[in-house]
């Protein structure tokens, strides 16, 4: 029987430290193994992100305020972490972190999916849950949680 190598490999990544170790964890692999990285982020839309009084602002300020976010997000990582000899490509999404990430590692037929242990403040743990806890729980690949 052959050792299983991971052909691809997605990292989700939030810009957090833990994200970060994760995203290294994840380039390495990929580097041994010779397979193809996306670094992933989601950004769940805030719920009446524009407070409780006035109307809500266009949807085209919610696109560019999410995009800028990832952005920051993805560019971070990419400068973080070492991708040298890593074939990767940097994916934004928007949605519930858990299920986007679920579902495009499934889509890209993805190996592995790697995620740091926490990233996200305690008050999103609380009411929604530790995004690692749900995609272990939910993913069609195999998950490496970093802690």
């Amino acid at each position: 029987m052959d050792p299983w190598s991971p052909n691809v490999i997605v990292a989700a990544t939030d810009g957090s430290e833990q994200s970060l170790r994760a995203a290294n964890a994840a380039a390495a692999l990929a580097r041994t193994n010779d397979a193809h990285l996306f670094i992933v982020t989601v950004v769940r839309p805030p719920e009446g992100w524009w407070g409780i009084v006035g109307a809500p602002p266009p949807a085209e300020s919610l696109g560019n305020a999410l995009a800028d976010a990832q952005r920051v997000v993805l560019e971070k990582t990419v400068e973080a972490v070492d991708l040298s000899g890593v074939r990767f490509d940097t994916v934004e999404e928007v949605g519930d972190p858990a299920n986007q990430l679920a579902a495009f590692a499934e889509e890209k037929g993805a190996d592995l999916m790697v995620i740091g242990q926490r990233g996200a403040g305690l008050v999103e743990r609380i009411m929604v849950g530790s995004v690692a806890d749900r995609l272990v729980h939910i993913a069609t690949v195999p998950v490496l949680v970093v802690p």
